[in-house]
């Protein structure tokens, strides 16, 4: 599947543009309503033709036809189909000549889990009845009275006996509509097999051919995942149901191979087929059996079963995405249920993985990949920012620990903490964010920072070096201050690159925010070789330009790093805003801060060197 992702046209949110989506969604379900008759058989053939092709491709490498190889796969798909379906329909007839003998055992069970008639609820429930047929007799003995008639004699009309004709008819009548759809799915799939590339090319034609390239990104990506998907699905319902026949047999509930079929079948629809399944051989063990172990073995197998695959298999068959949200085929389900009956439950997944790609790739109706989708919808540090937003940092701490779980200490403040605090500047500066939460917003996140570099002291994660952070800090290493450029964010994202100087082995403090003439008289008495500058945009660069100028003149050999965190456009672009002789060196993210420092020959070259023989790959900022 293509990572990168090209809309058919451009992007329209006009109200009228809205309106037209609209209106187009719903003429496409009453199309798909009114026209099922025609459109369900084509989304079967459809399916089937997926499953089909892999055959058909087979019989085409043993140099066969286009037309024999699909006769030929489709005569022996359809004979393992009736052959199974014939030994199915055997069992059936089977369970339903038996069912007389289960009569009596059926009777006992009912009798033995019935209220026993000495508990207080028995005597009750009897007192109930005894009301009841009292009431009932009185009442009919007045009607009698006041019509002064006798009691009605029963009449039954008997039916003449039925010609051949008309039974065949009963019997064969339900069976007609199902006649007729199966051969046009037949038809259909026949047709689409023979002529799949003539139908590839009529899609791309109808797309124009300014579209070419889009339309063949959107085919591939749905032929990859509309055939993986039913594919592996289809190999799954086999396995649960050949599992779960052999388990039954195991237990010894009669017609396993009928229940297994059932199963199989009835797990293309999600969520409430397999349960239904079940049910079935529970029933039987519960006719069959005088005791509960039948059943309750025929449970705990349905239930192992369940778990094993959809918790191990399916999740390493499919991958971590499958495309569509638990929610969304839960929705889908009803939804095809309701508008095709039994036929959209079973395609309600596939008809919802084509819905997705319709949506990425057609920007009007970009929001179906949203809310059918799996993937993310807000980026961590827009979820980060979310959560403190509406006050629950226990979720906002868990989103940044989740993160750093896979990622490096210096990676979550450049993806999640430092953008997280990007959005609350904005947010404020334009009035959109009150005191009270820009408070909880910044003192949440400073709680975040401390606790996590805490927890990265504990493990190995880091791209900056591999060697470990300095606890003597009497060596004669460079000290570095870090200065915020304007308010409590530049702060914060200060102590995050203190913290990473420490980690790679520098001797680096920093200083909170007060008015400049105070920093600047804590950095006279600090006495730093580097001064490293912390402004988080959009409306710290002004500021941080400023104080850059007022360092400079006020400690001439001092060396200025100017940290314009992830400024729109880039390192180009934040050079342009500030000027070249803004400071000695300007970064845009604090992971190539270290990196950038020992390029531009700001520290020593003994610690240079120590670091160079640490193995510290520099190549990545250049």
């Amino acid at each position: 599947m293509s990572s990168v992702i090209t809309p058919l046209a451009g992007k329209d949110s006009r109200p009228g543009s809205r309106l037209l989506t609209l209106v187009g969604i719903v003429v496409v379900i009453a199309g798909l309503y009114f026209g099922r008759q025609v459109l369900m058989p084509l989304a079967l053939a459809t399916v089937l033709s997926v499953l089909f092709a892999p055959v058909v491709v087979l019989f085409e490498k043993s140099r066969l036809g286009r037309v024999p190889s699909v006769l030929a796969a489709l005569l022996l798909c359809f004979a393992i189909f009736a052959t199974l379906g014939w030994s199915v329909t055997t069992q059936l007839l089977q369970v339903l000549a038996d069912l007389p003998a289960y009569k009596t055992n059926i009777h006992n069970r009912i009798v033995a889990v019935h209220t026993p008639t000495n508990s207080g609820l028995g005597k009750a429930a009897s007192t109930v009845n005894d009301l009841s047929r009292e009431l009932s007799s009185a009442s009919q003995a007045t009607g009698s009275k006041k019509s002064g008639s006798k009691d009605p004699v029963p009449v039954q009309v008997a039916s003449p006996p039925r010609s051949t004709a008309e039974y065949l008819r009963t019997v064969l009548g339900p069976l007609t509509g199902i006649l007729e759809t199966a051969g046009i799915v037949i038809v259909f799939t026949l047709f689409i097999l023979v002529k799949r590339e003539d139908l590839r090319n009529r899609v791309l034609r109808l797309a124009g051919s300014g579209q070419l390239n889009v339309m063949t990104q959107a085919m591939n990506d749905a032929s990859t995942r509309l055939n993986r998907y039913l594919l592996l699905q289809f190999a799954v319902n086999v396995g649960y149901g050949l599992l779960f026949g052999l388990g039954l047999y195991a237990i010894g509930i009669p017609h396993p191979l009928l229940w297994g079929v059932l199963g199989c079948l009835l797990r293309f629809i999600p969520y409430i087929g397999t349960p239904v399944a079940a049910t079935f051989p529970m029933a039987m063990a519960f006719a069959v059996f005088p005791g509960w172990s039948q059943v309750g073995l025929t449970f705990g197998l349905f239930l192992f079963l369940e778990i094993i695959i959809a918790n191990v298999f399916e999740p390493w068959l499919y991958g971590a995405h499958t495309g569509i949200s638990s929610l969304a085929i839960l929705v889908a389900a009803i939804f095809w249920g309701v508008l095709w009956g039994p036929v959209g439950l079973i395609l309600s997944t596939p008809l919802t993985l084509c819905v997705i790609l319709l949506g990425r790739y057609v920007p009007q109706l970009t929001f179906l990949e949203i809310i059918l989708g799996d993937e993310p919808v807000l980026s961590p540090s827009a979820n980060f920012y979310q959560r403190l937003l509406a006050l629950d940092d226990d979720e906002a701490r868990k989103i940044a620990v989740e993160y750093l779980k896979d990622h490096a200490l210096d990676e979550l403040y450049d993806s999640v903490l430092i953008p997280a605090l990007g959005l609350a500047e904005k947010d404020r500066h334009t009035n959109t964010l009150d005191d009270t939460r820009s408070a909880f917003i910044y003192r949440g996140t400073s709680e975040v920072v401390e606790e996590l570099y805490e927890m990265s002291q504990e493990g190995t994660q880091s791209t900056l070096c591999e060697i470990s952070p300095v606890s003597d800090f009497s060596s004669p290493r460079p000290m570095i201050v870090c200065i915020p450029a304007r308010d409590e964010a530049d702060e914060i994202v200060g102590t995050m690159v203190t913290q990473l100087f420490w980690r790679a082995g520098y001797k680096a403090q920093k200083v909170e925010i007060a008015p400049v003439a105070t920093m600047l008289a804590q950095l006279e008495i600090l006495n730093p070789a580097v001064v490293c500058v912390s402004a988080l945009p959009p409306f710290a660069a002004g500021q941080a330009k400023s104080l850059c100028k007022q360092l400079r003149e006020r400690f001439p050999t001092t060396k200025i790093v100017l940290g314009l965190w992830r400024f729109p456009g880039g390192l180009e672009n934040a050079q342009q805003r500030v000027g070249s002789r803004c400071a000695d060196m300007i970064c845009t993210s604090v992971t190539q801060l270290i990196f950038a420092m020992i390029e531009k020959n700001l520290l020593p070259s003994s610690l240079a060197r120590e670091l160079s023989e640490s193995n510290l790959d520099t190549s990545a900022v250049k």
